[in-house]
């Protein structure tokens, strides 16, 4: 199975500026019910970010960054991890257990397509035990 079969398409993907302050960007991850906004590139050679709740944890709780001085892009994953659509949801779970992430954005020619998370995987995996 590919990881473009899996993935949430990026229509339907949180996206915010790098300047967006972290309180915005924890208000949009909460009406929206996320656990991870990706962060949109500076122009066609940027590279886009991923803020998920470990950075949040890391920066905000652990370190006490004021969420009204920071901006998304002094504490998100930037670059984030990306993989294509085009390639089996296997290598897309190696990338992820090597790195201990869990999730990775889908790109093509450095746009985004989507993201697809490690529930994604795991969901396949579920539903269709009895072939593995």
């Amino acid at each position: 199975m590919l990881v473009k079969e899996i993935m949430t398409p990026v229509e339907k993907i949180v996206i915010v500026t790098p300047m967006t302050t972290v309180r915005d960007a924890i208000k949009s991850m909460k009406s929206n019910n996320v656990r991870s906004i990706v962060i949109d590139k500076n122009g066609t050679s940027g590279a886009y970010g991923l803020l998920t709740y470990k950075n949040l944890l890391a920066s905000v709780v652990a370190e006490e960054g004021d969420i009204d001085l920071l901006h998304v892009y002094d504490i998100a994953t930037i670059p984030a991890l990306s993989i294509s659509g085009m390639v089996d949801i296997k290598y897309a779970a190696r990338l992820m257990v090597q790195n201990s992430i869990k999730r990775l954005l889908v790109t093509r020619n450095n746009e985004l397509q989507g993201i697809v998370a490690m529930t994604d995987i795991m969901t396949v995996i579920l539903d269709n035990v009895d072939n593995y």
